[in-house]
């Protein structure tokens, strides 16, 4: 195999959709060094070395997807995203469902950026890692965070199943 030049790659890889990879090498690198720098300031600044049991791992888990849905998915948050994306519709409750701005699909690093404050699961490595080194840093004030989280999204999951209860209601009174 001979080597191709980036172009090359970039066009054969995205078969002529906007695929913008050296956007997303761009965001690699500033979550690597973002994450490094927590790391090393985390292990430097730690009283003691803190391990993370399951508990916290688990609370650390539905914080973790709240706060990324709350950054990438919730219409209060738009206003943040709004630079970058632009509205396609409801989502769930209290969601919208946004797609990259037609500018920013001429430009990879805003695109990339785009495609990462839209989808909460490229949004939960970013919200993870910073959770976690907050653990590490201010486990009081972290776990306090984390537990706001935790019953955000407990109350989530009573709204939408309350919601699945009213929807199966409607249906049972429309076939009546």
């Amino acid at each position: 195999m001979t080597p191709q030049d980036p172009g090359q790659i970039q066009q054969q890889y995205a078969h002529g959709n906007p695929r913008p990879l050296s956007g997303y090498v761009t965001l690699m690198g500033v979550y690597s060094l973002l994450a490094g720098g927590l790391l090393a300031w985390a292990r430097s600044a730690a009283k003691e070395d803190r391990q993370l049991g399951w508990g916290d791992l688990a609370r650390l888990g539905v914080a973790t997807a709240r706060l990324s849905r709350l950054l990438t998915k919730d219409s209060v948050t738009s206003p943040l995203r709004a630079p970058l994306t632009r509205y396609a519709g409801h989502g769930l409750p209290s969601e919208v469902n946004e797609e990259v701005a037609g500018w920013a699909r001429k430009r990879p690093l805003p695109h990339a950026v785009a495609e990462l404050v839209t989808c909460p699961f490229c949004m939960a490595q970013w919200t993870a890692t910073g959770l976690v080194c907050a653990h590490v840093l201010a486990p009081r004030t972290a776990r306090l965070a984390t537990d706001i989280l935790v019953a955000a999204a407990g109350a989530d999951a009573v709204q939408y199943a309350v919601a699945s209860l009213e929807h199966v209601e409607r249906r049972l009174g429309q076939d009546a």
